[in-house]
């Protein structure tokens, strides 16, 4: 049976070990500076600062979604950022990834938000074609970084 849940501070090594295996799975582990330590006072704290949805198969973590909300001046409203989405290999085309997106979206409706946003890269075509599925726009832009340290 498969179950998409929200986390919480008993499952920091599972969450932290998804990270690494998307940055692994995108050759980026280099990038992930955080540790468990930090992701479970940022996300698990007082006020958290993210949230993480599990899915779950017969009780195995199947993958995870990531997000953060942020506020469109435009909208006039908040919307919840998407920062990873991510499935175990032996979990993909079982629809963990669908059930995972169509959770995000109850959580964004459920916490006042009316738009749910995400990056993909634009040469993965199986992904696009998986958002494109669910009724999501692409919108091709360029995406700006200024790491300020």
């Amino acid at each position: 049976m498969l179950v998409v849940r929200e986390a919480n501070a008993d499952d920091i090594d599972i969450v932290y070990d998804l990270i690494m295996a998307i940055a692994k799975h995108h050759d980026q582990q280099q990038y992930v500076v955080t540790d468990k330590n930090e992701l479970l006072t940022a996300g698990f704290g007082k006020q958290p600062q993210f949230g993480v949805l599990l899915a779950e198969v017969d009780g195995k973590v199947a993958g995870y979604c990531s997000y953060t909300w942020n506020y469109s001046i435009w909208l006039g409203s908040r919307y919840m950022n998407i920062d990873d989405i991510f499935v175990w290999q032996e979990y993909r085309g079982k629809k963990v990834g669908e059930k995972l997106m169509y959770k995000a979206k109850e959580v964004c409706q459920n916490k006042g938000g009316n738009r749910i946003r995400w990056e993909v890269e634009k040469d993965n075509h199986a992904a696009i074609k998986f958002y494109e599925r669910l009724g999501a726009n692409i919108d091709i832009k360029g995406l700006c970084k200024w790491d300020i340290t």
